[in-house]
């Protein structure tokens, strides 16, 4: 018997909002485990930046400055990507964002600007590389959502709506998609130390609030999300599709 192994050898890899945070970990470790890489972010300088550090690493990389917010920026996005690598075998989409705010002090631009990036260009950044993954007879999708779109928090309502709809949606793309051979499967972190959350964090009452609520009593790191996407990405993963892979220190378990 054969076991199927990690490796990525040969594959190409989008990842969405990967210059920084847990996007920029996913990046590094799917070149580690031997793929070729796109770096996607709004800043072109800042994919240039990751895209050098990913050759240094004896990797393919290109950087490719996308508000994946607009559908015509996405379809150039992947029109570019297979003009370079000629395919595009796993999408990882990471772009985000959050907004803190009690939800009776919410306005409709707040709502609506963290549902546009979590959440629908969720669907329209998977639907644009989904359509060449059919062509070429699959692939691997990755949604990055959250065990809050599992479980509530407070204030940060548009965040817990738009992970949810994205955990939702990786159920109903998987089950509409198994036939053309292309998996989609969600990574949901639990808090995690990153550069969005960093401010928050320095606050001791938030902080000592999370590791009281954590069964492992300590933060998430990057590299503990990053080697969960490799798997998914990997031959290990191929039978799993639809399924949410919740990796927050026992947070959801309680």
């Amino acid at each position: 018997m054969k076991f199927p192994t990690f490796g990525l050898n040969g594959r190409v890899a989008l990842v969405t909002g990967s210059t920084k945070g847990i996007g920029y970990g996913i990046a590094l470790a799917l070149a580690g485990a031997g793929a070729d890489l796109v770096i996607v972010s709004r800043n072109q300088a800042d994919c240039d930046r990751v895209a050098d550090e990913i050759r240094g690493m004896g990797r393919r990389a290109i950087g490719v400055a996308t508000d994946v917010t607009q559908n015509d920026q996405v379809q150039k996005l992947v029109e570019r990507t297979v003009a370079e690598y000629g395919r595009i075998d796993i999408l990882v989409n990471n772009a985000g964002t959050a907004i803190t705010k009690r939800a009776e002090d919410l306005t409709e631009a707040d709502f609506e600007r963290v549902v546009a990036l979590d959440q629908r260009a969720v669907f329209f950044v998977a639907q644009a590389v989904g359509r060449q993954m059919i062509k070429q007879g699959g692939g691997r999708i990755i949604n990055v959502a959250s065990i809050l779109g599992l479980v509530g928090e407070r204030q940060v309502l548009p965040y817990c709506v738009a992970k949810g709809g994205v955990i939702q949606m990786t159920r109903a793309l998987a089950l509409e998609w198994a036939k053309y051979n292309i998996s989609v499967n969600a990574l949901c972190p639990g808090y995690v130390i990153t550069p969005m959350n960093e401010a928050d964090l320095k606050n001791e009452k938030i902080y000592n609030h999370l590791l009281r609520n954590i069964p492992m009593r300590r933060l998430g790191r990057i590299e503990d999300m990053a080697g969960a996407v490799v798997f998914m990405a990997s031959d290990a993963a191929s039978y799993m599709t639809g399924q949410c892979l919740v990796i927050d220190g026992g947070w959801t378990a309680q």
